[in-house]
């Protein structure tokens, strides 16, 4: 090799260096929780919004004094987020990400991630999806097979519009209060796990202004298992949408042949990698907890009951640190490359990724076609 192209090599091997996902960002975050009413569906969405605040507010998003708390939804123990209530914005135009949660989640299942994100630039915003908000989707007593097949199609069939209404909540001048951060509105993507990551795979379909997805363990296997939605994918996307898929080895609801499947169906460009001795709540706030409390809550119905009894204790599965970890970075580089169009972030995914997180203690997969 000339020493040219070796100082050429060296160069580039040093850019991607620089380049470091994994990192919180070098700015503070705030948060904002706002209300969106939908006139035409009459449901009221509570809203979060994340956000680069200004340098005033530097350390105290990972100060506990400081932090923002909150109490999820189907809990009562106090939680708190790598984030400042009501903190003033950083001036300047930003990426906006779109964020998706679960069957029956709530807006801020995933904060470790949306405040990642958002420490490096992004504006991220999350709602409760219809199925928590509207009163007619929520389940009734003494439910028959009918009446659960019609609630079901009626909460896969307000997802992408929830997306959607969203975005347009967002983009829209004053709905919520950052008069100082404005947002690119031709850098969009969305991030989604389970059904949320089936609802941000659905959306491009219905949307054109989506230009990078990231799947969280989607839904939308052809097979389901029982107790699963059956939501049906078709991507017939119009044009390219850079889509990551992140999958659990272990995941119990929703097993690695559907994530094959799904990841075959997709449309270039794509990339699956898959989270080793992980199940399906690594991709939440407070994994070891959640995964607990779903593999020995009770009573549930028995498709529920035989999940749990193929669910292995979190002890001996990866930390959720861990999971956070390369789900955080992962996530990142996808959007820097595909929204932000960084020529760093694109190198790091194209080059040896189970290297760069085996490096900091996190097993994955590169599944290939």
């Amino acid at each position: 090799m000339s020493s040219k192209n070796t100082s050429l090599l060296g160069s580039k091997l040093g850019e991607a260096a620089a380049y470091d996902p994994f990192l919180r960002g070098r700015f503070p975050v705030g948060v904002q929780t706002f209300e969106a009413n939908d006139k035409a569906r009459d449901r009221l969405f509570p809203c979060e919004v994340w956000y680069p605040a200004a340098a005033e507010h530097a350390g105290q998003d990972s100060d506990p004094k400081n932090q923002d708390f909150f109490i999820p939804r189907l809990r009562n123990t106090e939680q708190r987020q790598s984030a400042v209530r009501d903190a003033a914005a950083r001036a300047g135009t930003y990426p906006l990400i779109i964020f998706s949660h679960h069957s029956g989640g709530h807006r801020r299942t995933s904060t470790f991630l949306c405040t990642h994100l958002s420490s490096h630039g992004y504006i991220v915003a999350a709602l409760d999806h219809s199925e928590v908000v509207a009163p007619e989707l929520a389940r009734p007593e003494n439910e028959t097979e009918e009446q659960k097949h019609l609630r079901w199609q009626a909460i896969m069939e307000s997802r992408v519009p929830d997306a959607r209404f969203l975005i347009d909540q967002i983009l829209h001048p004053g709905e919520w209060n950052t008069s100082d951060a404005e947002i690119d509105r031709d850098q969009i993507g969305l991030v989604g796990h389970s059904f949320g990551a089936a609802t941000a795979l659905a959306t491009p379909e219905f949307d054109q202004r989506i230009k990078a997805v990231v799947a969280l363990a989607p839904g939308g296997a052809s097979n389901p298992r029982p107790g699963i939605l059956p939501v049906k994918l078709t991507f017939q996307w119009e044009r390219a949408v850079p889509a990551l898929f992140l999958a659990a080895e272990n995941d119990v609801p929703l097993p690695l042949p559907g994530m094959y499947e799904l990841f075959e169906r997709a449309p270039d460009p794509k990339q699956l990698v898959i989270l080793r001795r992980a199940d399906h709540m690594h991709f939440v706030d407070d994994v070891e907890q959640a995964h607990e409390a779903f593999r020995t809550m009770s009573p549930v119905p028995p498709e529920l009951a035989d999940m749990q009894r193929e669910m292995i204790p979190i002890a001996q599965l990866s930390s959720g640190e861990q999971a956070h970890l390369g789900i955080r970075g992962l996530t990142l580089a996808h959007m820097d490359a595909f929204l932000k169009d960084q020529r760093e972030a694109k190198q790091f995914l194209a080059g040896d990724i189970q290297g760069e997180l085996a490096k900091r203690g996190v097993e994955v997969i590169l599944h290939r076609l």
